[in-house]
């Protein structure tokens, strides 16, 4: 394992990334697809700070991102994620092991409901007939903080991995 302060330099890049990730979803309803990209290209980086092996760790790592992509995938295609939030918890699934991955989908579900509340209620209050816009990015990110929160600064644990 590397000097710990290179782990939080990548923690506070995705950090800034997610961010940058809800406020371009809130303002536009659009996560650009090089700043998923850049979550993406950093997981490696994430993975050798942490000391995972490229087998089993690393392969087990993208197999999990592969699923969360296959996954996402049949909610992308019944209409119910945009493309950006595919491409995001996809790129989340290469840094987050499984359990804290989990954790990320619990509290993504919960705030978004609360989105799809607040979000709702405005547009009834202004007689809009149209389509709602749930900016889902903003829970995406918010969830993605909170487990970085929780399960590095708080624990002092890595969240890639199996192990």
């Amino acid at each position: 394992m590397i000097d710990f302060d290179f782990t939080y330099v990548l923690l506070g890049g995705l950090a800034i990334a997610l961010v940058t990730a809800a406020f371009t979803d809130l303002h536009k309803r659009q996560i650009g697809n090089k700043l998923n990209a850049g979550i993406a290209l950093a997981a490696p980086l994430w993975w050798w700070a942490n000391g995972l092996q490229l087998w089993p760790d690393a392969a087990l790592q993208l197999g999990f991102a592969l699923l969360v992509f296959a996954i996402c995938c049949v909610f992308f295609a019944l209409r119910q994620m945009g493309g950006g939030d595919v491409k995001l918890l996809t790129a989340l699934a290469l840094w987050i092991a499984p359990y804290p991955f989990l954790k990320l989908v619990v509290i993504m579900a919960l705030v978004g409901g609360v989105l799809t509340l607040v979000f709702g209620a405005a547009h009834i209050l202004r007689r809009r007939k149209d389509k709602i816009a749930i900016p889902y990015g903003l829970a995406i990110a918010i969830a993605g903080l909170w487990v970085l929160g929780t399960e590095t600064l708080v624990r002092g644990t890595a969240i890639a991995g199996f192990g």
